[in-house]
């Protein structure tokens, strides 16, 4: 009997093979186990201790079309589903923020869940915390997000209570509206999920010959035919890029129907660019590949 040489297999291999299926003795079955544990326990302490709160603070080039050119250089922070409540760790927002606050940034836009709401006692911790929250020197501005419309996206008593202690802040909340900052103007689209949606009226204000940064929670309204020829930048969050992601491989749990739609920059062919923020906090704390963010733009003339 005659074997393509592609079949034949290398001694090395054939030697290992034998290795891994000989009998095993119980000593040796105990040393890979306890191996295996080992390494499992410290995966998990690290997912649930370590990368929860290893906040990484990204930098990303974004040129805007009709930018002044006194704007060049000038940085947009981005900031989105804090989740301020029962399961949150506020001395690590807090950290954040101060760290955040020490970069200074030209504009800061909040995209969204701010707090996951259980009980009123989530509005005085929402209050607290952001007394330390950055501010832009040019201008502050948010839009709300589903889990800011409390249970089952529908509490609109909640999202007005949520927007005014903001803007007492001086964080202007855009719902379905713009505002415009020594010469960028931001446009807000109000939570997909929650009682408030309007994106036609939103997107009602996009001047072609300004500048315009859109702010956008659920990065799911990408796809529906609201956007009147915005050809600009899109930043979002909600999916915190899946708080768990296998190396090399897309993470398996996303709150997005477009499952493109997990964390980082996304170019669409009608000239549109997405950016989905990773979150800072979580709902649940758990991370794996899948560190918490702040994202730093660069104003660039586009």
């Amino acid at each position: 009997m005659f074997l393509h040489k592609s079949l034949i297999v290398p001694e090395r291999i054939l030697k290992w093979w034998k290795l891994i299926l000989q009998p095993m003795n119980r000593r040796k079955f105990l040393k890979y186990s306890s191996i295996l544990g080992g390494a499992g326990l410290l995966t998990g302490l690290y997912t649930w201790q370590v990368e929860p709160f290893w906040l990484e603070f990204t930098r990303v080039p974004m040129p805007v079309k009709n930018l002044p050119p006194a704007l060049a250089g000038k940085t947009l922070m981005q900031i989105s589903d804090i989740h301020i409540g029962v399961h949150s760790r506020d001395s690590y927002l807090k950290d954040s923020f101060i760290k955040a606050a020490a970069y200074q940034p030209d504009f800061v836009a909040y995209t969204g869940d701010f707090v996951t709401y259980n009980e009123p006692r989530q509005l005085d911790q929402l209050q607290e915390l952001m007394r330390h929250a950055p501010q832009g020197r040019l201008g502050t501005t948010a839009v709300l997000g589903n889990h800011d419309y409390g249970a089952r996206w529908k509490d609109s008593i909640l999202a007005n209570n949520i927007t005014a202690m903001l803007e007492q802040m001086q964080i202007r909340v855009l719902r379905n509206e713009q505002q415009q900052y020594s010469g960028l103007n931001f446009i807000g689209i109000d939570d997909k999920w929650g009682t408030n949606f309007k994106p036609e009226k939103a997107m009602r204000y996009w001047n072609r010959q300004e500048a315009t940064v859109v702010l956008c929670h659920n990065p799911d309204v990408m796809d529906l035919p609201v956007w009147n020829g915005y050809n600009g930048w899109v930043i979002s969050g909600h999916t915190h890029g899946g708080q768990c992601k296998p190396p090399f491989l897309p993470p398996p749990l996303l709150p997005v129907t477009n499952k493109r739609y997990a964390a980082g920059q996304i170019g669409f062919e009608d000239g549109r660019t997405l950016y989905i923020n990773r979150a800072l906090g979580f709902t649940w704390q758990v991370r794996f590949n899948v560190r918490p963010e702040i994202t730093v733009f660069e104003l660039i003339r586009g």
